[in-house]
């Protein structure tokens, strides 16, 4: 349950916070949207200040049924709002929401970037095992079927549980051939699941332990929750809150948020109920 990450040994034992930046124009949480390099600026304080220890940044919303953008529309918001983060906060840990083996390496290679996270688990571009081999970053890989545009029409299983062991199986076995060790499993909430899947994956999250590795939930604000108490994405706090307390007690390792300081509060709660002593 450690990650190296620039040579510094991460401890997942103890859960930790993602916050997220998003440089697109179109992802679901509007609030979220940040294009100007004042609202950066503001944003990655934010993210910093209420205890996030990774900032998530993409230039590609995946959300349901998202608009196509280019290699080199995503590059273009990258490079700008990466430019801005680094400039401000040089120490800043960045991890890359892209799919793209060469979006990945020009991250890492020109701004420092220290984690890449991979919505398709290189099945979107099979460059990308080797890019992360070479590159010699951590990975988070995700569960999904298809693409952004296409996932939500593939929620059919025979097996859902046997499918995704299987799927994480060959890519973990992979990596490792390749000499990629510090892998971050993603089950992907919301990622080719209908809501039913999505509660019935939170159920049985500890079952991912059979892999030894750190497991990512991101859940903040989703569908899943929107449809289950029928609220608006500006209300769908609460319910991502619970379930994110529910996932740090079912192992989850890492919390991908957007707001930050109640995540944080999560954790605490959950620590203090789990280092409590008998009276």
């Amino acid at each position: 349950m450690f990650i190296n990450i620039k040579g510094k040994l991460i401890d997942l034992l103890q859960p930790r916070v993602m916050g997220i930046l998003n440089l697109t124009p179109d992802s679901f949480f509007q609030n979220s949207r940040k294009q100007t390099e004042e609202e950066i600026i503001a944003r990655v304080f934010q993210i910093r200040e209420e205890g996030a220890d990774i900032i998530d940044v993409g230039g590609y919303s995946s959300r349901p049924n998202a608009k196509y953008v280019s290699e080199e529309e995503e590059i273009e918001r990258l490079d700008f709002g990466l430019g801005v983060l680094f400039r401000e906060f040089p120490e800043a840990l960045v991890s890359i929401d892209t799919f793209r083996s060469k979006v990945a390496r020009r991250c890492v290679e020109k701004y420092g970037v220290s984690l890449i996270n991979d919505i398709s688990a290189g099945e979107l571009d099979r460059e990308m095992f080797d890019t992360i081999a070479d590159l010699k970053v951590p990975y988070i890989m995700m569960h999904m079927k298809g693409s952004p545009q296409t996932m939500m029409q593939q929620v059919t299983y025979d097996n859902m549980m046997k499918d995704m062991f299987l799927y994480f199986s060959e890519k973990i076995n992979s990596l490792h051939r390749k000499g990629v060790n510090d892998i971050i499993l993603d089950p992907g909430f919301g990622f080719s699941k209908n809501t039913d899947q999505n509660y019935y994956l939170m159920k049985v999250l500890k079952e991912f332990r059979i892999f030894e590795l750190p497991i990512l939930v991101g859940i903040s604000r989703k569908t899943m929750i929107r449809d289950l108490l029928d609220c608006s994405v500006d209300k769908a706090l609460n319910g991502t809150s619970v379930l994110n307390t529910i996932a740090l007690a079912e192992g989850a390792s890492i919390l991908r948020v957007h707001d930050v300081k109640e995540a944080m509060e999560c954790i605490k709660i959950y620590n203090k109920v789990r280092t409590s002593d008998a009276f």
